[in-house]
This record gives structure tokens, sequence and C-alpha cells, in this order.
């Protein structure tokens, strides 16, 4: 049993010893194998790296060479510059060299000339003295002449001499002392005629955000943006349709309407507030709107001109005229309203009728029309008077209206007591203070106008125009214009003006000839 043991033992090491050696030869075998395919990548990588490095030094050639290249091209450029700049300097320094050897010249040639004048002077100097004593002999021998030939001492000579030149003097001093005054009198005249003008200038502004604009009052201000709508359409269309200019800025809860046309400003206020308080705020409706309020001012002009002439009790009036007169409601001059004015003329003609034995009713009727016209100016443009002789001719009115139309602005002469009446009623009513209110260019242009005819005539030395444009002082010289030549200068530039100038009402010419002599004690 033992040695069956000892026999599997031996056996199982001899089988272990031979499996061993067996193993090792093949891991030999494998070992070398990958010791060559090791050895091969090797060479193929060192290879690689071989081509790698070759690509590179060509690469890092190429590079030297274009970085040569750039180099030498930058050079030369600099170069040039450098060269260019070398020459510019060299020019400049050519010219300035120049300059310098030109100025140097000059400033010889002008010391040259001074110390020509100098010794000039140096000479006119010695000459001078030389005068001067000659001067003074002579005025010795001359005063011992003098004295010879009048009988007067020095003295008494002197004091004759010095009253002369004293009286001479005192009228030289009077004649400044005018001149100054004139002077005087011009630059206060030229500071008030400022001061004036810069007041009227500003109250220009408060007038014309006065009468110009309508202020519309929003109860919230979510609403200015649907008024302006999307991309402005809806405000577009307000403004196409109505005719005005509508503002919205940053005032709370209000937009301004402007308009310099009452009638048009009037149907965009009110189409606006209907907008809002309707609610429906687009293009379509906006037109819709604004026409069912242009018939609504249609209507209600109709009613209103129906209740003036019945007022007034002059029927048979066409209703297109009475339509016109309602619309005399929205329309002005020089701040005045056209109704009120109409109205105004209407009932004082009646009265200047009744008492002149006139008819009442026909002067009331044209002075109700005598500025018809001014309704379709702004519209159609033209003469408010031509305009309103068409409409009466068209409607078969009276022809005293028509010439109370033609002659109250002076187209016509005056052709009844009705006429008259009612051109009297229309000075009246637009020449009494605080009944119109005139814009700054004509007022001023008038009032240049006026002066400048009181100025051309011969004899005038000065003009103003005061109170308003509504009277010319003419200032004339005594020495020249007569008390009977003042009247006849005085009808002359009435006369001009009447011609030349338009104005309401009348205006005083008054001519002062006087000679007057004003000296303070003190």
């Amino acid at each position: 049993m033992l040695e069956s043991l000892l026999v599997g033992g031996a056996v199982a090491i001899i089988s272990g010893l031979v499996g061993f050696l067996i193993s090792k030869k093949i891991t030999a075998g494998q070992f070398d194998l990958y010791l060559e395919q090791a050895k091969a990548k090797a060479k193929a990588i060192e290879n690689e790296a071989h081509l790698i490095l070759e690509r590179a030094s060509l690469r890092s050639r190429e590079i030297e060479k274009e970085a040569q290249k750039h180099y030498d091209e930058t050079y030369d450029q600099v170069k040039k510059d450098l060269s260019t700049r070398e020459e510019k300097i060299v020019r400049s320094e050519r010219e300035f060299e120049l300059l310098r050897q030109n100025e140097e010249e000059k400033i010889a040639l002008e010391r040259s000339n001074v110390e020509n004048r100098r010794i000039n002077v140096e000479r006119n100097e010695r000459a001078l003295e030389k005068l001067k004593e000659d001067y003074r002999q002579k005025s010795e021998q001359i005063k011992v002449i003098v004295e010879q030939r009048a009988g007067l001492s020095a003295q008494e000579a002197k004091t004759i001499l010095l009253e002369q030149v004293r009286e001479d003097a005192r009228l030289e001093l009077a004649h400044q002392m005018r001149e100054l005054e004139d002077q005087s009198k011009e630059q206060l005249k030229r500071k008030a005629n400022y001061i004036l003008a810069q007041a009227t200038s500003r109250f220009a502004g408060e007038y014309a955000a006065e009468r110009l604009i309508s202020v519309i009052h929003l109860d919230d201000d979510e609403l200015k943006g649907r008024i302006i709508g999307k991309e402005g359409r809806n405000i577009k269309a307000l403004e196409m349709v109505s005719g005005v200019d509508i503002i919205i800025d940053e005032t709370p809860n209000a937009i301004i309407v402007s308009s310099f046309n009452l009638y048009r400003r009037a149907i965009a206020t009110k189409t606006i507030e209907l907008l809002v308080q309707d609610g429906r705020i687009q293009p379509a409706r906006i037109e819709e709107v604004y026409q069912k309020v242009c018939d609504e001012f249609d209507e209600a002009m109709t009613r209103e001109g129906e209740e003036i002439v019945l007022d007034l009790g002059i029927g048979g009036i066409h209703p297109e005229l009475m339509k016109l007169i309602g619309r005399l409601k929205y329309r002005s001059s020089y701040g005045q309203n056209a109704l009120a004015h109409t109205l105004e003329v209407a009932h004082l003609a009646g009265i200047m009728a009744a008492e002149m034995g006139g008819d009442v009713k026909l002067a009331r009727r044209a002075g109700l029309l005598h500025d018809i016209g001014k309704t379709l100016t702004q519209e159609n443009g033209g003469n408010h008077v031509d305009i309103g002789a068409e409409l009466c001719r068209r409607y078969n009115e009276d022809p005293v209206v028509i010439n109370a139309i033609y002659a109250h602005h002076g187209h016509e002469e005056i052709k009844s007591i009705e006429c008259a009446a009612v051109c009297a009623a229309d000075t009246l009513s637009a020449a009494r203070p605080g009944a119109r209110r005139e814009v700054l260019e004509s007022f001023l242009r008038r009032v240049s106008e006026i002066e400048e005819i009181a100025t051309q005539k011969a004899g005038v030395k000065q003009a103003y125009a005061i109170n308003a444009g509504r009277e010319v002082r003419v200032i004339v010289s005594a020495q020249s214009v007569n008390d009977d030549e003042t009247v006849l200068i005085a009808r002359e530039i009435a006369d001009e003006i009447s011609q030349k100038v338009q104005f309401p009402g009348e205006i005083k010419v008054s001519v002062i000839r006087e000679s007057r002599a004003v000296e303070y004690a003190r």
C-alpha cells in the first residue's frame, strides 16, 4: 500500500515537472513573439517620429521664410516712410529758412523806415520850434500894431475876445444840449418800444394758449393709450377727419386739441368726448361719431340762427344764411367773437336807424349780415366782403344789405341811412376798449406804417403813434412850417392813412408846431 502511494506520488511529481517544462517552453516562445511585435511597433513609431520631425522642420523653414519676407516688406515700407518724412522735414526746413529770411528782410526794412521816421520827426520838431519862435515874434509885433491902431491895451482886447468866445461857446453848448436831448428821447423811445414789444410777445403766448386750444379732461390716464391706438392709428384717424392737432403729453388726465379754426376744434372736442364716453375707439367708429357730431352741429347752428333772427324780428332770411349766422359763433376776429360782434352791430344799427328815421328792421338785417362772409374765409380763403356780398346776392337779399357789406370796409360809398348806421355800429363795436385783441405783428406793422406816412411829409421832425395806434402826434419844425400849413399837413396825413392803412375805428391826427425852451433851476 505504501509502495503504491510512493509510486503514485513519484508519477505525480514527474508529471508536474514535465508539465512545468512544457509550459515554460511555450511561454518562452510567446515572449519572443511579443518581443518581435514590440520591436516592430517601436520601429514604426520611430519612422513616424522621423516623418513628423521632417515635416516640422519643413514648416519651420516656411514660417521663417514668411517671417523674413514680412520683415523685409515692413523694413522697406518703414524705410520708405522714413525717407518721405525726411523729405518733408527737409522741405519744411527750407520753407522755414525762406520765411525766416523774408521776415528778417521785413524787419530790416521796418527798422530802416522807423529810423527814417525818427530822423523826420526830429527834423520836424526842430522846424516846429523855429515856427513857434517865429509865431511868438509875429504875435508880439501884431500886438504892438493892434494896440497902436485900436487904441486898446492888451488886457482890454483880451477881455473883448473872451466875451465873444464865451457867447459863441454858449450857443454851441445850447446846440449840443439840444442834440443830446433829442438823442436821449430817441433812446428812451427805443427802450420803451422794446419793453412794449417784450410785454406784448410774452402776452401772445398766453393769448394763444387761451384762444387756440381746447382741453379735454379724462377720468383715467389709461384712456390716452386707447385714444392713440395701436401704432397711433386712432389719433391719426382723429386728426385726419377733424383737421386739428391732438396733443397728448404728460399732463395728467387731460389731452389738448389745437387749431385756429374754432368750428373744427369744437367738433373735434365733442367727437373725442363722445368716443371717451362710449369706450369704443377705432377708426371706423371715429368717422361715424365725427359725422354724427357734424350733423348735430349743423342742426344746432341752424336752430341758433333761427332764434337770433326771431329775437331781432327780421324774418324772411334764407335757411342757408341762418345756418351761416349760427356758424359765426365759431369765428373770431382780433380775439372778438364774430357772432357777438354781429349781434352788437345789429342792435346798435337798429337803435341809430330809429333815431335817424330809418328802417329799423332793415338796419338790423344789414348789421346781422355785414360780416357773414367770415364764416367761409377760413375754409375757402378770399375777402370776406366779396364772399358775403356774393352770398347775399345768391339768396336775394336787399341792396341795402349788400351796400352795408361793401361800405363798412370802404369798398363802396354809403347810400342809405341804414347802411350808415351799420358802418357806425361796426366801428363802435370793434373800436370800444377791450373788444378786440390784435396780433402783435399786425399791430406793429400798422403803427410803423402810420408813423412812416407822417414822417415823409415835408417839415415833419418826428411822429409818434400812441393810444394803441388810434392817435398819431406829428411834431413839425417851427422854422419851416407856419400855423396855416399845419392844418394842410394834418389833412394830407389823415387822407393818406385812410387810403393805405387798414385799421378799426378812426385815427386822430394831431400836428404840433411850437418853439419851446426848457430849463430847470437847481
